[in-house]
């Protein structure tokens, strides 16, 4: 399978993922400008964490705009594999492909530390290698990772599964101290309604090799590359 990046002007991430892939995974990966308005060729697409358009107006608003977005909708809608990290979350969030809004950190403050992610769903292409109630060491870095959605949109993506991940102490419980940005039900992660897009604050491309802390972010891209060896 081919991996394509997508490069907004302000991303960051976007150099950190292409090592992951190319360098660790050893998989084929380019990069996508933008101003691209075609995406074939690529299996899956990732948005990377950065400051599109320095987050003018909002995370992921102006980003959202750019002219290779109705390429990835398209993707995504025809069952393409979909991975925004980060302000690649705010992207999806804006574009509509998820549900939700993400808002200024709860305390006001940039995280950037490591956190601890528990598995919610193993019902994903992104998740499937994971096992539930699983335990991932994964750093984030943010000023805009508070996930929100109304009591309506929340009972539903708790019943329909589409809650991905969601942040815990190191034991695996849910408490407000665990909560780094004040995200409604500690949700780190969610997924669209057929399980093609995730999107997720936590950077597991930051997370591939034990030099950096912990390689817990490589399970999340193994489990891709195995759904696609199981789907040809």
């Amino acid at each position: 399978m081919k991996f394509g990046i997508i490069v907004f002007p302000g991303s960051s991430g976007d150099l950190d993922a292409y090592h992951l892939i190319k360098d660790v995974l050893d998989a084929p990966v380019e990069y996508i400008w933008h101003e691209a308005s075609s995406v074939q060729g690529f299996d899956c697409l990732i948005l990377p964490g950065g400051f599109s358009y320095g987050n003018y107006l909002r995370g992921g608003a102006l980003a959202s705009c750019s002219p290779i977005i109705p390429a990835v909708v398209d993707f995504a809608r025809r069952g393409g594999l979909v991975l925004g990290i980060a302000n690649g979350f705010q992207v999806l969030t804006e574009a509509g492909l998820l549900p939700g809004a993400l808002y200024t950190n709860a305390d006001g403050r940039f995280h950037c530390h490591f956190t601890t992610l528990r598995v919610e769903n193993t019902d994903t292409p992104f998740t499937r290698n994971l096992g539930r109630n699983q335990l991932l060491s994964i750093p984030i870095a943010h000023g805009e990772g508070n996930y929100y959605v109304d009591p309506a949109t929340l009972q539903q993506l708790e019943e329909s599964g589409q809650i991905v991940f969601r942040y815990t102490d190191e034991k695996g419980q849910v408490t407000a101290e665990a909560n780094p940005n004040g995200s409604v039900g500690n949700i780190a992660g969610v997924c669209n309604e057929t399980r093609n897009v995730l999107g997720m604050m936590a950077h597991p491309e930051r997370a591939g090799e034990a030099v950096f802390g912990s390689i817990d972010g490589l399970a999340l891209f193994n489990s891709i590359l195995k759904y696609w060896e199981g789907s040809k």
